[in-house]
């Protein structure tokens, strides 16, 4: 028996070199921007929001010239900025009969369009009477039509229940807008709510009525916060209606009480700016009290249709 030495050139004996470690770079994360990218989004966020609040800005400084005439040369104002606006408006006008004509139809919009958007959206999405998807279609249809068209028979139907110049017809008008957007909206967040909740709350007792008051509207807080602000924001600013409908000017909204202001050869827009500025507190303080939920409810609303 006999061995075979295999014999190794000094060559192959030699060690490969090992390559110097290198100290690699900090790698991003998943969804982390580079510097450029983070430095270009924020760039970018900065205008629009300049963009965004320089209108605001802008009316604000027109406030508080004295002149009706000031809005042409905005650089004297500067030199005499006053409060006196806010003081006449407050003091002179109807302010305050306007503020409460436009809370009462905009909280009154609120509160019955969401209960009856809540109710049909809740309805549509749990339960499968015959027509559903078509009444759905039918909330969305009515959106079509322009105000222009809707005025004249809505001022008929009022003017024969005798609700015209009052704020119960004009809540009932501006519903007639809100819900079918809002029972649309409200019937893609109740979806997302598992089903399982409605069968647990009949195993305990409740009634279908029970099960949707006491454990399915306090889940759909978000979706009942965006149906609600959307109530009142679609109140507050409408012209259209409010100007047809509402005779007495102490019944004015502050959309309408606007025009009072501008006359066939007169335009005070100095005290335009002011009331505008004032028109805008409300609007701030309930988009304050209900912008916890507003994101989560826009987007939970659309995850299903």
């Amino acid at each position: 028996m006999s061995t075979t030495t295999v014999e190794t050139s000094a060559e192959d004996r030699k060690e490969t070199p090992v390559a110097p470690a290198t100290t690699p770079g900090k790698a991003r994360r998943r969804g982390e921007k580079s510097l450029a990218g983070s430095l270009l989004s924020h760039g970018i966020l900065t205008v629009a929001s300049l963009a965004a609040l320089f209108p605001i800005a802008w009316l604000v400084f027109l406030s508080l010239g004295p002149d009706k005439d000031d809005y042409l040369h905005p650089g004297g104002i500067w030199g005499k900025m006053t409060l006196d606006n806010y003081s006449y408006v407050l003091t002179e006008t109807k302010f305050f009969d306007w503020l409460t004509s436009t809370m009462i139809v905009s909280l009154g919009t609120t509160i019955i369009g969401v209960m009856i958007a809540a109710t049909t959206g809740y309805a549509v999405s749990r339960m499968r009477f015959p027509g559903y998807k078509k009444f759905m279609w039918v909330l969305l249809v009515t959106q079509m039509f322009p105000i222009a068209v809707l005025i004249v028979p809505m001022y008929q139907i009022l003017s024969d229940l005798q609700l015209v110049d009052s704020f119960l017809g004009l809540i009932l008008v501006y519903c007639s807008t809100a819900v079918p957007y809002c029972a649309w909206l409200l019937k893609g967040y109740f979806d997302t709510i598992p089903f399982e909740i409605d069968e647990a709350g009949r195993v305990d007792g409740l009634s279908p009525f029970g099960t949707f008051v006491r454990l399915i509207l306090p889940l759909a807080k978000p979706g009942l916060a965006v149906a609600g602000f959307y109530s009142f924001i679609t109140a507050f600013g409408e012209v259209a209606f409010a100007s047809t409908f509402m005779l007495s000017d102490t019944k004015y909204t502050f959309a309408v009480a606007l025009q009072t202001f501008v006359s066939e050869h007169d335009a005070q827009r100095q005290l335009m700016a002011a009331t505008a500025v004032l028109i805008a507190i409300p609007v701030s303080a309930f988009f304050y009290l209900v912008q916890k939920n507003l994101v989560t409810g826009l987007t939970a609303g659309g995850t299903k249709g």
